[in-house]
C-alpha cells in the first residue's frame, strides 16, 4: 500500500478537527496547570497507524511524564511543553530566566531513555491564555492541512505550536519533512515553522509500511 492511500476519512477528519478545538477550549479554563504535556490522543473511537514501535510509544509518554514533574519542581512559573517522539524530547514553552532553561535541560538529559533534546524553551513571560488557545486552534489547522494533503501520512506527524511557532516531529523522509513543512507555513497565523524530525530513507519508510500492513 502507499502513503498516499492512507489518507484519513472525512469522517476522521472531522474528528482530528473536533478533539483540537476541545484541546483549545480546554486551554483557556481556568485552574488549569502552567505545564502542558505533549502526545497525541490514543482512545475513544480513533485509532491511527503509528511508526514508531509500541515499546517506544509507551517510553515517549513516560519520558513527557517524568519530564512533566521535573518541570514543575524546576521551573513552577514558566509554563514548559514537553513533547517526546521516538524518545526524541521537545521542550518548548516559557520559563522566568536562563537559568531555569538550562537547568530544565539537563534534567532532560538525565530522564531514562531520551536519545536527543531540542530545547526551544524562551526566557520571556509567560504566553497568555489568548495566545496558547490560539496555538491549539492553530495545530488543529495545520492537522487539518495535512489530511487534506493527498500526499502526507497526517497520522504519521505530530503537531506542536507555541506563540505561532508551530513544530512537527515524527518518523520521516525528506520529501515528507519538505512537504509538510511547506503545507504547515501556508495555514494562516503561523509564524515560523520547525522542523524536528527524525529523517528515515525511502526504503526504511516502505518497510515501516509493510510493517502495518
Amino acid at each position: 500500500m502507499t502513503p498516499q492511500s492512507k489518507s484519513l476519512t472525512p469522517g476522521h477528519r472531522r474528528t482530528v478537527l473536533a478533539a483540537a478545538l476541545v484541546a483549545a477550549a480546554g486551554v483557556a479554563l481556568p485552574g488549569c496547570a502552567p505545564l502542558i504535556v505533549g502526545g497525541a490522543m490514543v482512545g475513544g473511537t480513533m485509532m491511527v497507524i503509528d511508526r514508531r514501535t509500541s515499546g517506544a510509544q509507551i517510553e515517549d509518554q513516560s519520558i513527557e511524564l517524568k519530564m512533566g514533574s521535573r518541570a514543575r519542581e524546576l521551573s513552577p512559573s514558566g509554563r514548559i511543553n514537553a513533547t517526546s517522539y521516538n524518545r526524541m524530547l521537545l521542550l518548548s514553552g516559557e520559563v522566568p530566566n536562563e537559568s531555569d532553561r538550562k537547568a530544565l535541560e539537563q534534567a532532560a538529559g538525565r530522564i531514562e531513555n531520551v536519545r536527543s533534546i531540542v530545547n526551544e524553551l524562551a526566557v520571556m513571560e509567560t504566553a497568555s491564555m489568548g495566545t496558547r488557545s490560539n496555538d491549539a486552534v492553530l495545530s488543529a489547522r495545520v492537522k487539518a492541512s495535512f489530511v487534506d494533503a493527498k500526499d502526507l501520512q497526517a497520522q504519521a506527524i505530530k503537531v506542536t505550536t507555541d506563540r505561532g511557532i508551530v513544530y512537527l516531529m515524527g518518523l520521516v523522509t525528506e520529501r515528507e519533512a519538505a512537504r509538510a513543512a511547506e503545507v504547515a507555513r501556508a495555514v494562516s497565523g503561523v509564524n515560523k515553522v520547525v522542523r524536528v524530525f527524525e529523517m528515515i530513507s525511502e526504503a526504511e519508510l516502505a518497510n515501516l509500511e509493510n510493517r502495518n500492513k
